[in-house]
């Protein structure tokens, strides 16, 4: 019985451990009143970070992309169905108009200069996404139907500037190149 508290509570504490790794960086972040969300990832490039909860019943993923930034900029974060990198991705992207006012523009990237209209993603968006802008950064809530019901997408992030409420093209070189990766959202 001793051998079996030992095996047990060794599992409790490396599980812990684990889950304390996993939200490294992004585990403080807090939400508005009624938001919560399971895991976290610190992404490695624009001072930026993911937040979801996996729902593994419908395939959905509730998150909220969450990025610093200047008011006077523009974040995206989106999930390529259809491989890597910026081209084929379908995108939620959070600016300040003129006014102050916070918008979410869902596009698909068809290519690398791509036209911003905003249009239906290839994937189901059960709830209309939202954003805001608070204390230097952008945030990003979307309900996403999971590519192909999988956990693992290929996912990108991207930050530029605005010119009078209009988007602009991001930068194209340094961390602006390295902002993608297939993320797991079953173990993160």
């Amino acid at each position: 019985m001793a051998r079996f508290l030992v095996i047990v509570a060794t599992a409790v504490l490396l599980s812990a451990a684990g889950a304390t790794g996993q939200q490294k960086g992004c585990g403080n972040a807090t939400f508005p009143a009624g938001r919560s969300f399971e895991r976290c990832n610190t992404l490695p490039v624009l001072g930026a970070s993911l937040h979801w909860t996996y729902h593994a019943a419908n395939g959905t993923a509730e998150l909220a992309f969450r990025a610093t930034s200047g008011s006077a900029r523009w974040v995206a974060w989106g999930i390529n169905p259809s491989g890597a990198g910026m081209a084929g991705s379908n995108v939620f992207v959070a600016s300040q108009g003129g006014s102050g006012a916070v918008s979410v523009l869902t596009t698909i990237l068809r290519s690398t200069a791509p036209a911003l209209d905003n249009t239906t993603l290839q994937f189901d968006v059960p709830v209309p996404p939202t954003a805001e802008y608070a204390a230097g950064a952008y945030t990003i809530y979307a309900t996403v139907a999971l590519p192909g019901n999988s956990t693992q997408q290929n996912t990108v992030w991207q930050a530029g500037p605005l010119s009078g409420g209009d988007i602009l093209p991001h930068p194209t070189s340094g961390p602006n190149l390295q902002s993608l990766m297939q993320l797991d959202f079953l173990s993160g």
